[in-house]
């Protein structure tokens, strides 16, 4: 229980009204008290929890927006969305969740300007999280190998909505193509090794003449932006916790093999 509130305002109410005083401050004090008694933990939980669950909703629909946008949704999208849903091991309620939000995405009647209010609304002042978002919508949009120009469109409408710049975008799309070529490919014969030292260059937004201080500080403000713990931390739904462990660990290896050639 909790008496420290009306304690001092009994007393400063004593000394500034008397009886009266007393009396205001004693119900001030005690009000106090109330307020001092809220549990903010879980309250900063529930706001955590909605967080994640805006992130997750908009995370498939408008994914689904996007693989409609060309006017089908190809047999390479509709994988990708199932290999997302795998691999961020989705139980079987939030399977059908995600599956009723895609479908909800490639509906004529989706708002999209409405669904991204709510997820800014709901990341706000957490850019790092909203850069992750838009990365997966990247990811799904190259499903099929390409990028329709009306999934482009799509993408510069997210980002202007979300706050991100064209010309960040721009890097995202490269740094992101630039990834998924890294992450598959090997070095066997020395092509393959030039470009996957290429790719490495993309994915820290830096070139080959970019002085190594400055390619070591991209790395750090990179891994930074995608450190897992920090994500989940800030919003991110810790089924997406593996992708983010995926891009941290790809900037780790572009800058390990940028370093080894410097």
């Amino acid at each position: 229980m909790r008496i420290w509130g009306k304690v001092f305002g009994f007393a400063l109410g004593f000394m500034a009204g008397r009886i009266i005083g007393a009396i205001i401050g004693l119900w001030l004090g005690h009000k106090f008290d109330q307020g001092m008694g809220i549990d903010f933990n879980a309250f900063n939980k529930q706001n955590d929890n909605e967080r994640q669950n805006a992130f997750f909703k908009a995370t498939f629909s408008v994914m689904g927006h996007i693989t409609k946008a060309s006017g089908r949704v190809t047999e390479d999208e509709i994988a990708f969305a199932r290999g997302a849903m795998k691999r961020w091991g989705l139980n079987q309620n939030t399977t059908t969740i995600a599956q009723q939000a895609f479908n909800q995405g490639k509906q004529e009647f989706f708002d999209l300007d409405k669904q991204l209010r709510q997820l800014k609304s709901s990341c706000f002042g957490r850019h790092d999280l909203l850069q992750m978002f838009i990365e997966i919508q990247i990811q799904a949009a190259f499903a099929d190998g390409e990028l329709h120009p009306k999934e482009r469109q799509i993408l510069h409408k997210i980002a202007r909505s979300l706050g991100i710049s064209a010309r960040e975008l721009d890097f995202l799309l490269d740094r992101i193509v630039a990834g998924e070529q890294f992450h598959q490919g090997g070095a066997k014969t020395p092509q393959q090794a030039k470009t996957q030292l290429e790719n490495a260059y993309k994915i820290l937004g830096v070139t080959s003449n970019t002085e190594h201080k400055d390619v070591k500080k991209a790395y750090r403000k990179l891994m930074s932006q995608h450190h897992p713990d920090k994500l989940v931390a800030k919003g991110l739904p810790p089924e997406l916790m593996e992708d983010a462990k995926q891009k941290a660990q790809d900037i780790q290896a572009a800058y390990e093999l940028i370093s080894a050639q410097k």
